[in-house]
């Protein structure tokens, strides 16, 4: 049987990193729109400590299983906020048999930085 070249996929542009910050220009009203959306997800001390843990892990990636414990929430409501980060673009997911893989956009948080200048 042929096998088709697997082809990798194409970089996008962090629509975030295209912002100029804050203090040098007034943001355009889709720029403000995604950054808002990326500001929103921050806003909730649960989701702000549920990145956190994902990104000061010594692993590259995260068990949906080990946010239960440090978040002090049930399995529906950390998958609730981590598809909200996830949407944001802060976290990246990966499904694994029954379970979820979480891993930090770095690019993500160091553009949202930059935009505040």
């Amino acid at each position: 049987m042929y096998a088709s070249p697997v082809t990798p996929p194409k970089p996008t542009l962090d629509p975030v990193a295209c912002c100029s910050p804050v203090t040098t220009e007034v943001l355009g009203d889709d720029q403000a729109e995604v950054l808002a959306k990326s500001f929103a997800a921050l806003a909730d001390p649960i989701r702000l400590k549920l990145l956190s843990f994902v990104a000061a892990s010594e692993y590259e990636e995260v068990c949906a299983c080990d946010l239960l414990e440090p978040s002090g929430r049930s399995q529906p409501t950390v998958s609730h906020h981590m598809k909200i980060l996830v949407d944001a673009g802060l976290v990246t997911r990966e499904k694994r048999g029954l379970w979820v893989w979480y891993t930090a956009v770095p690019e993500r948080l160091d553009a949202l930085r930059a935009v505040l200048g």
